[in-house]
């Protein structure tokens, strides 16, 4: 059995080397912006059968008005971060894989690229969120939840309700701190998080000045109240200004953490951390968890999901 490396914050965010020059001297001219959209923190979701529409039992009128409110929210953060100065957006759907946006009331401003699905074909190859690559300014992770176990927190979970903990060199992240270090492979700062008071809470404990907008507070585990929806959106476009704005100037730094790193999962079930321990280069810690190797950070959940670049189709 091995144990993974313990790693304060300041260390978890820099352990690597980084060169001296400023964040914005390295940028591209102009600023593009990827947008990776989850639902459980977005304006005006309350409920599980908003979050999760697609569950047996849902009613149609709440898997469509939950739908709405979604494309709602992407196309008001959108217009809120074009008239901050981006100049183009990739704005990627990654909840339950995607297709959740009502597309013909999207906007159809040209300095928009959608990605109808968080996985897609780029340069003849599948991969996970195309269009992340280094000219990318600043990646933005509005309608986010919070990690798994977290107390205070609408539908808090980890990827998947299967998964009750993902350290990365012993620190334990969600799917904030996942994102964010797979797009820290092309040195891509995380700098604003949406969601619920303890979602945001999470962003800034593990990303010290990423800007958050808080639109909601759990009132059960499956249950928020929270801002109107026209409210929530001018709290999280004046927040957006801000995001863009530490783009701009450089104030952010990407996530870096030591390579190879050691992602550890600890499973709900017995039974499936034994099927991922059939996984080439996967260990088994113990009945519930399992433990690899990486040595990219773009791969850092490829070996437990598929997701990552040059993807099996």
């Amino acid at each position: 059995m091995t144990s993974s490396v313990r790693l304060s914050r300041r260390a978890f965010l820099g352990s690597a080397v980084y060169p001296a020059m400023s964040l914005a001297a390295q940028q591209p001219p102009g600023l593009k912006i990827f947008v990776l959209w989850d639902m459980e923190g977005s304006s005006g979701i309350f409920t599980r059968e908003q979050a999760w529409y697609w569950e047996e039992g849902v009613r149609e009128p709440v898997a469509a008005e939950a739908r709405e409110l979604f494309t709602a929210d992407a196309n008001s953060l959108s217009a809120a971060a074009l008239a901050a100065g981006a100049n183009r957006l990739i704005v990627c759907d990654t909840h339950h894989g995607g297709g959740n946006f009502v597309r013909e009331k999207l906007s159809t401003d040209p300095r928009i690229a959608y990605q109808y699905h968080s996985k897609g074909i780029e340069d003849g190859k599948l991969r996970w969120m195309p269009g992340m690559d280094r000219t990318v300014a600043g990646l933005m992770l509005p309608g986010h939840h919070a990690k798994a176990m977290t107390e205070r927190a609408f539908m808090p979970h980890s990827n998947s309700f299967g998964w009750l903990d993902f350290t990365i060199n012993g620190q334990s992240v969600g799917e904030i701190g996942i994102e964010a270090c797979y797009a820290g492979h092309w040195d891509v700062p995380l700098i604003f998080v949406q969601g619920d008071e303890a979602t945001c809470d999470e962003a800034q404990r593990q990303f010290p000045g990423v800007v958050t907008a808080v639109v909601k507070q759990a009132a059960a585990p499956e249950l928020a109240t929270g801002l109107p929806p026209e409210a929530a959106r001018r709290e999280t476009g004046r927040k957006v200004a801000e995001a863009i704005e530490k783009a701009r100037t450089g104030q952010l730094r990407p996530f870096k953490t030591t390579l190879p790193m050691t992602v550890t999962v600890r499973m709900r079930t017995a039974d499936a951390a034994a099927k991922v321990a059939t996984r080439p280069g996967v260990q088994r810690l113990d009945d519930h968890t399992v433990e690899a190797r990486v040595g990219r950070q773009c791969d850092v959940e490829k070996w437990i999901t598929g997701a990552g670049l040059d993807m099996q189709a």
